[in-house]
């Protein structure tokens, strides 16, 4: 299937009239969307808005219903399967990257090539050239020897991107790649991208985070309820617009910092140390107070908070929560405590995918609602599902579905009605809006808020300077596994906050 005939000027992608019916329902409503040859293009919408429907139907996942006009570089295809798309140079990168977490850097790079041929004999020299040449045009070098598994999520996604080009990929959709990534992390990918853009593969890219959209991408398309909104110049589009294109609302950011410092304590940390870490950590915490943690990569910031939920120990210092001295050995003596934890990584470490949405919510709280004889009583956790499910707002089909079913924001929903369930005292947020639209998002924010107002006390971990800045009362800078500063978010412009993060 050649393409190599085509003029530049024809398009990488166009499709028209594209709509997608699954069980009575429209998940694309005759969407139109155009791609330019190396052209950095940004897809869309909140989670449902059919974005994915779309990137499967353009790699041969799904089938459009008839009427469907799909150009791959100015070749008229009325379908195509996931071969053909693979042939004409159309890769996906999804946020689970479908990497094989036990083998060499060099033989994930090289599998797809290699693979589906008769038997032979490995030729490591081949797959070595293959993987080195295939970093090489994206400027980064890695060890081609260590396994995936030794690897920071952020050099897996590049190893997933060296993949594609080894598959002479002419076009890469990346599913929401910066998701699990430090800014730091993000800087660097988002220059691999112009890489790619400048060498003439288009990409696609797929993200929440509006700020670096409008940084990457030179158009987006918007989508919203399986329609097309349409089609726009990121110069001179806003954060602010784009997010009123996605949802069809207006979100007001406006900082929300309250004075809480006549309120009691709840949580105070004096000198803690832990080798490696961070060092000479003190910190309060009081009831009804939101308190911002941020601060680069390494800065000790997801290590302070596993601390401080008994996953691991100090080397020094001491934890008091509510007056009375904490001596944690493991998570479940901070459950005891009445500390709870929402990790970063919902997907590994928040909820148990294949699970039902019940099942997930009363997962810290079983010894609760279980009688003397173990067994699990049916109408406390009854109770305890219809209390979260109708305080967060969270939508769902039934309780009895598995939470892999739920959009991120209502997982995110569902690990917060989880740790609510055990009624916690002071609640820690690690990341708490990866992965989560922006309509969602405000959501969870108003949460957070509506939690502090009952006297929750609240630490908010997060790299993303303008979160903590509009959602927290205080905020805790960390460098170097120091917190060197304490910020009042009424006395300092985001502008300030994130040059002096960021310096």
């Amino acid at each position: 299937m050649s393409t190599a005939a085509q003029p530049e000027t024809v398009p990488a992608l166009r499709l028209a009239h594209i709509s997608k019916i699954f069980g009575g329902v429209k998940a694309l409503n005759d969407v139109s969307f155009e791609l330019g040859r190396g052209e950095v293009h940004c897809l869309a919408g909140e989670n449902g808005c059919g974005k994915s429907t779309l990137i499967k139907i353009i790699t041969g996942v799904y089938t459009p219903e008839p009427g469907a006009e799909m150009d791959y570089f100015g070749q008229r295809l009325t379908s195509v399967t996931p071969n053909q798309a693979r042939a004409l140079g159309i890769a996906v990168i999804w946020q689970d990257l479908a990497l094989f977490s036990e083998m060499t850097v060099a033989e994930n790079i090289a599998f797809d090539t290699l693979a589906g041929g008769r038997p032979r004999l490995v030729n490591y020299q081949k797959i070595h050239t293959m993987a080195r040449a295939a970093l090489a045009r994206l400027g980064v070098t890695l060890d081609l020897d260590a396994r995936l598994n030794t690897l920071p999520i952020s050099q897996r996604q590049i190893v997933a991107i060296a993949r594609a080009l080894v598959s002479e990929a002419r076009i890469i959709f990346m599913d929401e790649p910066t998701a699990s990534l430090t800014q730091a992390e993000t800087d660097r990918l988002l220059d691999v991208v112009r890489t790619l853009s400048a060498a003439g593969v288009a990409v696609v890219f797929v993200s929440h985070r509006l700020a670096e959209v409008l940084e990457i991408a030179s158009r987006v398309t918007v989508l919203r309820d399986g329609k097309l909104v349409g089609v726009y110049d990121t110069e001179g589009m806003t954060q602010s617009r784009l997010t009123e294109l996605m949802t069809g609302k207006t979100f007001d950011k406006v900082v929300s910092a309250q004075d809480r410092s006549a309120d009691p304590p709840v949580l105070e940390v004096s000198h803690l140390s832990r080798a490696g870490d961070y060092h000479d950590i003190n910190l309060v915490i009081r009831a009804g107070e939101v308190v911002g943690l941020t601060g680069l990569i390494g800065a000790g910031r997801t290590e302070l908070g596993h601390t401080l939920f008994g996953m691991t120990r100090p080397d020094s210092g001491t934890i008091k929560l509510n007056g009375q001295p904490l001596a944690l050995r493991s998570n479940r003596d901070a459950i005891a405590a009445g500390i709870g934890y929402v990790s970063e990584d919902r997907l590994a470490l928040g909820l148990i995918q294949p699970q039902s949405i019940a099942d997930n919510m009363v997962m810290a709280v079983l010894a609760r609602i279980s009688g003397s004889d173990g067994l699990i009583s049916t109408r406390m956790k009854t109770d305890t599902v219809n209390h979260g499910i109708s305080s967060l707002a969270i939508k769902l089909g039934q309780p009895a579905d598995a939470v892999s079913t739920l959009s991120g924001g209502n997982q995110q929903r569902v690990v917060l009605a989880k740790w609510l369930a055990t009624q916690p005292r002071l609640l820690i947020l690690d990341s708490p809006t990866v992965g989560v639209d922006v309509g969602a998002r405000d959501g969870i924010y108003k949460i957070v808020r509506r939690l502090a107002g009952q006297g929750l006390a609240i630490l908010m971990i997060s790299d993303e300077v303008s979160e903590v800045y509009f959602n927290t009362d205080r905020i805790l800078r960390m460098a170097g596994g120091r917190i060197v500063a304490e910020i009042d978010p009424r006395r300092i412009s985001l502008e300030q906050l994130e040059e002096a993060v960021y310096a």
